[in-house]
Parts: C-alpha cells; structure tokens; sequence
C-alpha cells in the first residue's frame, strides 16, 4: 500500500515553466558524473552494474521457488511432474527439494545484499552532488547584490538551499535506486513471462501495470492540492505558536492568552480539515491500486491454472507467476510517493538553480586591479542614487574625507545618510558620479580588496552565534590571542570579558542576544580594531543606547578614530562636536558644512536639530530625576526592569 511520509514543507507554488525531469537531470549530470574523480566515476560504473546483476537474481528468485515446488510436487506424486514441459526442473535436482528451498533462501539474501552494496555504491556519488551544488549556491548567494538579500527573506533562502540539497539527494535516491529498477523489473517480468509462458500473460500485466500508473498519477495529483493545503495550514499553524512564543512577555503584558489560543486554533481547525482529507484521499488511493492489482494478478492466475488443467504447466508455474507478480506489486505500491516526491524535487531543485544563475548585481570587471591604499583620501564626485528610479535619494553630493581626518554624515531621518555607506562599501552602484579612494574609481577595483581597506561599526551589531573571541576574531582570522585581547582591550570589554567563567570562550547566543547592547557595540569595535583598517565608517553606532552607554563606546570609538580616515553616520549630535568637519544632508543634498561651532554660529538647519536633541535629552534628564525622586506606590509594580545577569 502507498504510506504518506511525515508532513513535508509546503509545496512551492510551481511557476508556469517549470524544467521536467530531463532538463533538470541534464543540469544535474556534471555533479553525478563529476569529471576529475575516477573514484566517484566508478562507484556510478559499479552501482548500475549491480542493480542490473540484481534485477536478474530477483528474477531468478521466483524460478527457485518454482522448482522446489515441482520437486516436491514429483517427490509426492512422479506422475503429475512427468512429461510435463513446462516442468523444466533439472533431473538431478527433483530428488532434492531442500537443496532448491535453500537455493532460493541464498537467492533472496544475495538479491538484497546486491541492493544495499548498489545502495551504498551511489550514496556517496548522490552526496558529492549535493555537497557541491550546495555549496556553489552558498557562495554564489554571498555574490549577489544586498538589494537581492533585503528583497528576500533570510530564512527563505536557507529553505531554498536545503529543500534543494534534499532535492538532489530525493531524486537521486529515487531515480537511480527505485524508479529505474522498477522499469527495469517490469521489462524482465514482461519478457519472462512471455517466454516461460505466453504472450497474452504479458499483455494482462501490461494493462495492468500501465491502469494501475494512470489510476496513480490522477489520484496524486488530486492528492497534491489537498496535501499543499495542509501544508499551508500547518505553517500557518506554526508561525502563529512560534510567534506567540517569542513574544511571550507581551502576551502577558496584555493579557492576550485566550486570544492567541483562539489565533492558533482557528490554523489548526484548518489543518484538522486538511489532514483528515489526506488521509481519506489516502485510502482511496490505497483502495484503487489494490483492486487494479488484484484484478490484474487474478487473471494472470487464472490464465495460469488454466494452462495446468491443460496440462501446459506444472503447479510450479502457477507459484512462478505469483511469486512474480508479488515482488513485482511492492515497487509499484510507492509509485504514487515516488511520482508526488519527484515532482517537488523538481521545483525544489529549480528553486535553487534559478537562484544559482542568477547574475550578482555587483560585479568586478574583468580588468579591475586591487585597490591601493596609500593615504586614505575618501572622495565623492556627484553621486547620484536611487533605490527607485521615481524617488532620488542622492542628487549629485560632493564631499572628501582628508586622511586621517575625521568627517561626519547628519541630517534628519531619510536623508540619505546610511546609502553614502552602502555605496562606499559597493553594496550599490551609484547611478551618476563617482567615488575615489586616493584617486581609484571604486567601481574599478577589485570588491574585496575595497571592503579589506574599510571597517564598519553599524548600528545594529548582530554577532555569529559563537563564542565571544570568535566574533572578535572575525576581523582577522589569523589574528593571535594576545592580539585578540589587545583589540577588546582597546574597544573596553577586556575586563568585561575576563570576569566571565568562560572567557573569550564565553557564547554570545543567536544574534549576540546574551549580550547587552553596549557589549556587542563594543564587539564589534574590537572585530573592526583587529582587522586594522586604513578607512573607517561608523554609522549611527551609538543611536540605540542610552546616554552614559554611549559616552563610554563613544570614548571608544575616538580611540579607533585616531589616524584613520573615518567617515562619521549620526544621527545623535553629541557624538560628533569633535569632527574635523560636519556635513548637513537634507532630501539628497549637502545643505551645510563647517565645524560643530561655525554650524551654530550659522543658525541654519544644523543649529536647529541641535536644539531640537538638547531639549529632547534636558526633558528626558528631568524626567529621570523626577522618578528617581518619587518613591512608587506599593501596590503598583516597578516600571524599571530588573538588573539581568551579565553573561
């Protein structure tokens, strides 16, 4: 009988041109026939060679079985074995019904063995495959353009590339080693039994064989759609818990328990309905192919006893044909899983290729060179940009970075400022001017020689889900421990760091979580001292802490600054008063620049967002004071959070 596997992901939604099973194994075949490996070239050699020499010994089975049958059938009574041609048993072997009986006990152990070595044989040819076009997407996914990245979501490529790893290794495992041994059985069941018996046995288990496909693949697909709706309730099911579990703490905040049980149960009325269907469709399935099977084998049958009342065959023939048919019945019984699993494996597998041939948005011309850093001078010429062509976020902005001289980047929200960064980094390509370093277009040098001369401190610092040396190291990876030390020693976490139990070694969690926001801030200036670079871009990093965090990162950060050229994103003014020179951005143009001073003595926009932030912070001093004073009444919970343990 078909089984259901355990609920697989959602089926994608299959575009209307979809590759078939031909073009998808045509841009397969170089990763299962890789070239330069002998080994694995032999192991496809030997695997095809013993899943033909294995289809023969399953044929050869049911002959066994018939023979021990005639044999005991001439022990007990000579005259019912004799001068029948079909018998067909070795004289010598008539007398020997238990040397037949073990014969095919070997035959059935020899049958399996030869598929479990063919089995292992091309695992480790379908698992190369995987292991290589996995990992050439992997990388040809860090190619591709930030747009493409910001336009998907992260946890919808990793779903791509392992749906596409498990579609290469399903339609490997279930072409190479289930479906073309079918085909090929049912060919020597078809030749067998026209030669052993007659033609018109062939004929019934080709009709057979060819409704009990048809019935299949119509039930399938009627299958599909019901199982693509249970698969979405099923996420949606999901989704709905995991976000209801993530945001525990405002759930009780407002009291929203029985409304979020209500949100998941109404996903999972859904997945009740659609999985009860499944499994009906399932035994309608299950029902249809046993009974075509069934008719099918009761003709041969009967065509069978027919042939031994008219004395054509022996009683060993008749075991021949159902012993045939049976072992012929348990391969066709997945069809309708193999048809449904190849199917997604299809889509998966173009999912993942449609990404690989993708082209990267940025690219490196064939004749840049690296990029040569001597002095440090960051320049843009008229740089024009837009994400959208119908809304302008730079309109030709002009401005240098001196060496070793620090220039900062404010203006209200939109303005434009974080897009200067994405440029200088490559993300993007502007669409009018340029961008110098020491003279060098950027767009004309080599991507990664660009980004080894920058370091960036961002405002959100997100960490790898390691220890706390290894995101620290991530700067540079041959870097020493002393020298590792040194770095978080410059950025202020050494000693932070030291007091933990484990040390260096100490996990950060996922996104750097089991630290508070000053520590991973000072992280990631430690990562950006140790790669030790000649240019440095700091944006907004201090925006998202409180005020005396950002005193003691911001003493950090002018540590770092000190000799580099470093180009200063803000969006608080504080941090800045020191620059060597303040660039005011507004709506895509540079409206200002000067000194913090000759910016306040112009009383233009500059002077007015820093009045604007010194009244927001003088409020926010009162306010903090005021509830420092005031004791809070007993009966009203503390609004201060509790102190969490440091990590």
């Amino acid at each position: 009988m078909s089984t259901d596997p355990a609920p697989a992901a959602p089926a994608v939604a299959a575009p209307p041109a979809r590759p078939g099973l031909v073009a998808t194994y045509r841009r397969l075949w170089p990763y299962l026939w890789p070239h330069g490996r002998p080994d694995l070239q032999r192991r496809v050699f030997l695997a095809f060679g013993l899943l033909i020499v294995a289809k023969f010994v399953t044929m050869v089975t049911p002959f066994t079985f018939k023979w021990a049958t005639d044999a005991l059938v001439a022990m007990t009574d000579p005259k019912a074995a004799s001068g029948v041609p079909g018998a067909a048993v070795p004289t010598g072997l008539l007398a020997a019904p238990m040397l037949l009986i073990g014969l095919y006990g070997l035959s059935r152990i020899l049958m399996a063995g030869l598929t479990q070595v063919r089995d292992g044989l091309f695992a480790k040819v379908a698992m190369h495959a995987v292991r290589r076009l996995a990992l050439q997407t992997f990388e040809h996914m860090h190619r591709l353009s930030l747009r493409f990245h910001l336009e998907r979501k992260t946890g919808g490529l990793t779903r791509v590339l392992e749906r596409g790893r498990g579609g290469i290794e399903e339609l490997s495992r279930l072409m190479v080693l289930t479906l073309v041994p079918t085909i090929v059985e049912f060919l020597l069941v078809i030749g067998v039994l026209a030669y052993e018996f007659d033609w018109i046995y062939s004929v019934v288990v080709f009709v057979m064989v060819a409704a009990y496909l048809a019935f299949t693949w119509k039930a399938t697909q009627w299958r599909i759609e019901i199982r693509r709706r249970m698969n979405n309730s099923d996420t949606d099911a999901n989704t709905k818990a995991v976000d209801s579990l993530l945001n525990f703490e405002t759930v009780k905040y407002f009291g929203a328990e029985l409304r979020e049980a209500e949100r998941y149960d109404v996903s999972m009325a859904k997945y009740e309905k659609a999985s009860t269907q499944t499994y009906v469709s399932l035994a309608v399935l299950n029902a249809g192919q046993a009974v075509i099977f069934t008719i099918g084998m009761t003709v041969v049958m009967w065509l069978a006893a027919r042939d031994i009342m008219a004395g054509r065959t022996t009683l060993g023939g008749f075991v021949l044909v159902n012993t045939m048919l049976v072992q012929l019945s348990m391969p066709l019984n997945f069809m309708g899983m193999i048809y449904r699993e190849i199917k997604q494996a299809l889509i998966d597998i173009d999912d993942m290729f449609q990404i690989l041939h993708r082209n990267p948005e940025i690219a490196d011309r064939p004749d840049a060179l690296p990029l040569a850093v001597s002095d440090g001078v960051v320049r843009f010429e008229d740089v024009r940009f837009a994400y959208d062509p119908a809304r302008p976020i730079l309109k030709g902005v002009s401005f240098e970075v001196p060496a070793g001289r620090t220039v900062a980047i404010v203006g209200p929200s939109g303005a434009g400022k974080s897009t200067l960064s994405r440029l200088l980094f490559r993300f993007y390509e502007p669409q009018g001017g340029r961008i110098l370093i020491d003279g060098q277009d950027i767009s004309r040098v080599r991507q990664a020689s660009l980004r080894a001369a920058i370091g960036m401190v961002p405002q959100d610092t997100v960490l790898f889900n390691d220890t706390i040396g290894y995101n620290i190291r991530y700067g540079r990876w041959d870097a020493t421990p002393a020298e590792v030390r040194a770095a978080a020693a410059l950025a202020q976490i050494d000693r932070f760091i030291s007091a933990l139990p484990e040390g260096y070694d100490t996990p950060v969690g996922e996104r750097g979580l089991k630290l508070s926001g000053g520590e991973k801030q000072r992280v990631a200036i430690a990562r950006t001292i140790l790669k030790g670079p000649p240019i440095l871009v700091l944006d907004e990093a201090t925006s998202a802490l409180d005020s005396f965090t950002e005193r003691e990162i911001q003493d950090a950060l002018d540590t770092v600054s000190q000799g580099r050229t470093t180009l200063v994103i803000a969006h608080r003014l504080s941090t800045v008063v020191n620059a060597d020179e303040i660039i005011v951005l507004d709506k895509g143009v540079i409206v200002e620049r000067g000194d913090h001073a000759t910016l306040l003595e112009r009383n233009g926009v500059y002077a007015s967002l820093w009045s604007r932030q010194r009244e927001a912070d003088a409020a926010l001093e009162i306010l903090q004071r005021s509830e420092a004073a005031l004791p809070l009444p007993k009966e009203r919970p503390a609004l201060v959070p509790e102190p969490v343990p440091a990590a």
